[in-house]
């Protein structure tokens, strides 16, 4: 089974003293092997923001 299941976390909460926003998600591992970096709303933050793969 070559797809699995990630989490991604917001880059810039941490930086402001906030609760970061996570996301769960999937991707293909054999196509993306590096991790994983995609826009996506943060509410905390009231706009959208770099969430990176997490393990």
């Amino acid at each position: 089974m070559p797809r699995e299941i990630i989490t991604i976390e917001c880059t810039e909460s941490r930086k402001a003293g906030q609760s970061p926003s996570r996301y769960t998600t999937t991707r293909n591992k054999k196509i993306m092997t590096e991790k994983v970096e995609l826009m996506k709303y943060n509410k905390h933050l009231r706009r959208h923001t770099l969430h990176r793969e997490i393990k």
